[in-house]
């Protein structure tokens, strides 16, 4: 298991590196195959040793080789954070193969989107699809007789939210919508438990905005598919043991 564990982490670090160009170039139209990374500031081609996940950032001190320029954070905390993820969907769905390759994709579709959503206030379609068409591929080769229910969830989740931008569009768009929805595809009924963490966490931090800033603050538009996001993780990792208690109360 730890030798698992250990690969699976290694493989989120270059998910996590790959994840940052597709967050980036997607929603700008731009090819994720080529050109070579380049330099944002001086449009220098990034060497591939300059281009290890996590290693050459810290290497670097954070700053561009060919021109000295800083470079985000963000990117070796993606990669970190997208390798802690594979390490633990592979931890906790060890005994379904299916299963881990559906979280593996899911949790890397989440922290594309968290990427897009924060930077450009999109979440892309392009990304979604790719996503819907290898969640329902691996079901339906993994575990077939559960595609029913995550059609289901999937239009309960989509529908849900589709409601809720039809009643505030300010508050939700149909990205969101559509996230849900792919959200349902891979978690099935759990994602009944993620949509409601989402949910949650969404008020809580609109409610901490409105008590530092005023009513004011209702006016500012804040990102929800991170939100989402974060359910999505929720529910991948811990919707059984949620839904098992909920229904073992009720």
């Amino acid at each position: 298991m730890a030798a698992a564990l250990a690969f699976a982490f290694l493989g989120g670090l270059l998910a996590g590196s790959f994840i940052t160009v597709v967050a980036h170039r997607v929603p700008r139209g731009e090819s994720i195959v080529g050109p070579r990374s380049r330099c944002p500031n001086c449009g220098t081609q990034i060497a591939a040793y300059d281009n290890l996940p996590v290693f050459s950032w810290l290497l670097l001190r954070g700053r561009a080789r060919c021109c000295g320029a800083s470079i985000s954070p963000r990117y070796p905390l993606t990669e970190l954070t997208l390798g802690a993820l594979y390490a633990a969907t592979v931890a906790v769905l060890w005994d379904d193969p299916a299963e881990v390759a559906l979280g593996l994709v899911l949790v890397t579709t989440l922290t594309a989107v968290t990427l897009t959503d924060l930077e450009r206030r999109i979440i892309p379609n392009k990304i979604l699809l790719v996503a819907a068409v290898l969640g329902v591929a691996i079901a339906a080769v993994g575990d077939p007789s559960s595609l029913p229910e995550r059609a289901i969830a999937a239009a309960a989740a989509g529908g849900l939210l589709f409601a809720a931008a039809l009643a505030y569009p300010r508050g939700m768009g149909l990205g969101d919508v559509k996230l849900a929805a792919v959200m349902g595809l891979f978690l099935g009924r759990n994602v009944a438990p993620a949509i409601l963490v989402a949910l949650l966490a969404g008020s809580l931090v609109g409610l901490a905005m409105i008590a530092r800033d005023g009513a004011g603050a209702r006016k500012r538009a804040i990102p929800f598919g991170p939100f989402l996001a974060l359910g999505g993780v929720v529910g991948l990792l811990l919707g059984d043991q949620i839904v098992d208690l909920y229904l073992s109360a009720f």
